[in-house]
């Protein structure tokens, strides 16, 4: 099964702050964007929330809000306030994919995020226009189906290869180190990396630590969590220090600490 890293920190806090729901785009679409996404949030009388998300792979197009722009894979977890009421819609593209449909490589988007308009030009503005008045995620979806089948080209070799090696590691969780990833793809460790840094935006041995963290953090925050040292050997660590390390480096506290909150969480809500 493919694994999706969504990334979603403290998700049962964040359940009571604002809703997000995720809608398919059109069937030609599906090789190019994962999902559209729209958050919606009302908190009008209470204070600023801020939601913190893990990286993943993907560039994202966001619409409606202070954070739009096209953004590129982070290297840190983003965080976001929300205040007041609001909208925000974003294209979630399949990585490697991304110079096939914004015609901007991915590796050129490590410097923060573009303008929505120096990438997609005056199109985007119907988009823009249309988020904060939208009751219907579908409006949204179909707006940015028509914006986005016409832009994309089919992918090329290399564009192919970055997409397939991607989903290795997606679908196999024992594929932990970029040695693993490069014979299972029959390629070198050197042509790897340049292949991710081009098409996806980072190295793969980032690409592979992504996938470990926010499996980490949704298992960590399931109602049956695994043991630490059980769940760092089925990631593929070679001990439970460097799991802690890792998770402590990426999220900003100990995978102990994360745990514990999410069950107090649970308690405060039940």
């Amino acid at each position: 099964m493919e694994r999706v890293p969504r990334g979603i920190l403290y998700r049962r806090t964040a359940e009571s702050q604002f809703t997000l729901s995720r809608v398919n785009p059109v069937p030609s679409l599906r090789g190019y964007v994962q999902y559209y996404w729209v958050v919606r949030w009302d908190l009008r009388g209470r204070p600023p929330y801020e939601q913190r998300v893990l990286p993943n792979l993907s560039t994202h197009v966001v619409f409606g809000t202070s954070s739009a722009g096209v953004w590129g894979p982070s290297r840190s977890v983003f965080a976001h306030v929300l205040r007041d009421r609001g909208v925000a819609f974003g294209v979630r593209l399949v990585p490697g994919c991304c110079g096939a449909v914004l015609h901007v490589p991915a590796g050129d988007l490590r410097g923060g995020p573009r303008p929505l308009e120096g990438v997609l030009g005056t199109a985007s503005r119907e988009i823009e226009a249309a988020v904060p008045a939208s009751r219907s995620d579908s409006e949204l979806a179909a707006l940015a189906d028509t914006l986005f089948a016409g832009r994309v080209r089919p992918l090329t070799d290399s564009e192919r290869r970055a997409r397939d090696a991607v989903k290795l590691i997606a679908t196999d969780p024992t594929i932990t180190r970029v040695v693993h990833l490069a014979a299972r793809g029959g390629t070198t460790v050197r042509a790897l990396q340049r292949l991710f840094t081009a098409h996806v935006g980072t190295g793969p041995k980032w690409a592979i630590r992504v996938y470990r963290l926010n499996e980490a953090a949704a298992r960590l925050a399931t109602d049956s969590p695994p043991k630490q040292a059980e769940l760092a050997a089925e990631l593929g660590y070679s001990d439970q220090a460097h799991f802690v390390r890792e998770f402590t480096a990426m999220v900003g506290t100990p995978p102990a600490s994360y745990e514990r909150q999410q069950k107090v969480t649970e308690q405060a809500r039940n």
